[in-house]
């Protein structure tokens, strides 16, 4: 006897003239499922493919998610947009009929959706369907996610010719997501690796540090497609400071501390990433920002054993989780850019040793050759004035030696100066006056400059500490791009604000070239970046050379 046919094949008699009529369309449905390599277009044409095939009024494939038990994605065919959001939420495959073709992974074909046991019904909003076809898709053995068509256009159910049909359309869909999901894996691998080396590059390039760090929160935001990038570095009284915030709305986390007891901080700084499914209900996360964000990734930027800090990146509420893909990229680019901080910091310190070695040859020489050719000056003049018949001439030779006596104190101040540790603890005055030195060297003269009110005392320790680094890149932008041979600085704690509240005004003018038209601004959008972040502002205007010439950058901020 022959042998019967399998389950959800067609059947044998007269089935050849059916046949016949389907596989051209079926040849074409497989040609077209394969003709493209970006997986969501592959999974809205494979939709739009399989309803032609089968006649269905409605198509959709609900991707799998890596546990197994649910949805990650739903792509669907049919609906019009006004009724998507209308019905609001897509499924999620936990439970009904999308939840049981999840956990029994063959076709099901129920005449009558209404009358399945299996079926837990519509949504509101939802166009009324009956007919019913579901056909699991395997890509390389494992079950990515399921096909299923919905209404056949003749209103009766949908027969074994459809099942047999749509299963081998399943087949070359299982083939074109493999292919689909390689290219893409290999274009995001190429997204991480680019974004890594702007971050290598952007460390070592020698600027600012401020616009380096920027630039890993906008790598990674923009590569894991997060909400915002943000940057943590050890805080000087423990937990993790954030440095560097990149995202589309000011978000007032630059220079938030974050306690060392927080159990998040706690992982991050023993070197172990952690992952949050919604920020809004995990009970790690203070209330406040965070809590407006949904899935959060925080990697440890640790490097040979030792964490330098972390890099958090959240996406906004009901955002997908973040894969395990996108998991093991990320912690890769937070090693590379671990790597780039320590080499980076090695390359600072290389440098700062090389000024502090012009600083102790610069001391060496005003105290070796200046001093003593100063000091011996004046004995020649004391000499010159004892010998000295004419009053006049004793008086103004004694004026003489006065002014080098006071020349010679402020030298022997200077060297002092320059042999202080710029590690030394310091109010805000001693730090601006570091700052000003430290940039003399490159400069090849000191800028001038003038403090008005309470520096030390009315300023608190952020807005001071933004000021003194609005301060730093203001001086680096004069030295690199300005050719000024004139700099003033003015650090007025008395100035008042726009708003009327009380504040700290910092005024840096040169006489250089000026602010050309084109180009790069990334200094002046970072020192309007920090005074947002203390509620200040910065602006620019004309300088003080000739005819307005060069630059005056104002940077203000509230105490």
């Amino acid at each position: 006897m022959p042998s019967a046919p399998p389950p959800g094949s067609p059947p044998r008699e007269g089935a050849s003239s059916e046949l016949l009529a389907r596989v051209p369309k079926l040849l074409d449905a497989m040609r077209s499922v394969g003709s493209g390599l970006e997986l969501h277009s592959t999974l809205h044409r494979i939709c739009r493919t399989a309803a032609d095939l089968a006649h269905a009024r409605y198509a959709a494939i609900g991707v799998v998610d890596e546990d197994g038990d649910g949805l990650a994605d739903f792509v669907h065919h049919g609906l019009d947009e006004a009724t998507v959001r209308r019905i609001g939420h897509l499924p999620d495959g936990r439970r009904g009929l999308l939840g049981a073709l999840i956990r029994d992974p063959e076709p099901v074909r129920p005449t009558d959706l209404t009358g399945d046991p299996r079926s837990c019904g519509l949504p509101d909003h939802h166009p009324p369907m009956r007919s019913f076809l579901g056909v699991p898709i395997r890509v390389q053995g494992e079950i990515f996610g399921n096909l299923y068509l919905t209404d056949k256009h003749a209103g009766e159910p949908f027969d074994d010719y459809d099942v047999a049909m749509v299963r081998v359309l399943a087949t070359e869909a299982g083939i074109a997501i493999g292919n689909a999901r390689l290219h893409e894996a290999a274009q995001q691998r190429e997204r991480w690796i680019d974004g890594s080396v702007a971050v290598t590059t952007a460390l070592l390039a020698g600027g600012d540090t401020d616009d380096a760090l920027q630039t890993v929160a906008e790598q990674a935001r923009r590569l894991s497609g997060a909400a915002a990038g943000i940057v943590l570095l050890p805080a000087d009284g423990g937990g993790l400071e954030v440095v560097a915030v990149d995202a589309p709305h000011r978000t007032g986390a630059l220079g938030v501390v974050i306690p060392p007891e927080n159990g998040i901080v706690t992982e991050l700084l023993a070197g172990r990433p952690v992952f949050v499914d919604d920020a809004a209900t995990d009970p790690r996360l203070d209330a406040g920002p965070a809590r407006s964000y949904g899935p959060v990734m925080l990697l440890p930027l640790c490097r040979d054993g030792k964490v330098l800090g972390g890099l958090a990146m959240p996406r906004a509420r009901g955002d997908r989780p973040f894969t395990r893909t996108e998991r093991a990229l990320g912690d890769r680019f937070a090693s590379q850019a671990a790597l780039a901080l320590m080499m980076a910091d090695a390359q600072r310190d290389r440098e700062r040793l090389a000024v502090y070695e012009d600083r102790d040859r610069i001391a060496r020489d005003l105290h070796d050759l200046v001093i003593q050719r100063l000091f011996a000056t004046g004995m020649m003049l004391e000499s010159a004035q004892r010998g000295s018949a004419a009053p006049e001439v004793r008086d103004g030779v004694g004026g003489a030696v006065d002014e080098l006596d006071v020349t010679i104190q402020e030298i022997r101040s200077a060297i002092f100066a320059l042999q202080q540790p710029a590690e030394a603890p310091a109010g805000l005055r001693t730090r601006v006056l570091r700052e000003i030195t430290m940039a003399a060297v490159p400069l090849g003269f000191t800028p001038s400059h003038r403090f008005v009110g309470p520096v030390d005392t009315a300023v608190g320790d952020l807005t001071g500490k933004n000021l003194i680094a609005a301060l730093r890149e203001t001086l680096s932008n004069a030295f690199r791009h300005a050719r000024a041979s004139r700099i003033e600085v003015v650090v007025d704690a008395t100035a008042v604000l726009p708003d009327g509240r009380p504040g700290v005004r910092l005024s840096v003018a040169d006489d250089g070239v000026g602010i050309p038209q084109a180009g790069r601004r990334s200094g002046l959008h970072n020192l309007e970046r920090r005074a947002e972040s203390v509620g200040g502002a910065s602006r620019f205007g004309p300088g003080v050379g000739a005819d307005g010439g060069g630059t005056t950058v104002l940077w203000e901020a509230p105490y």
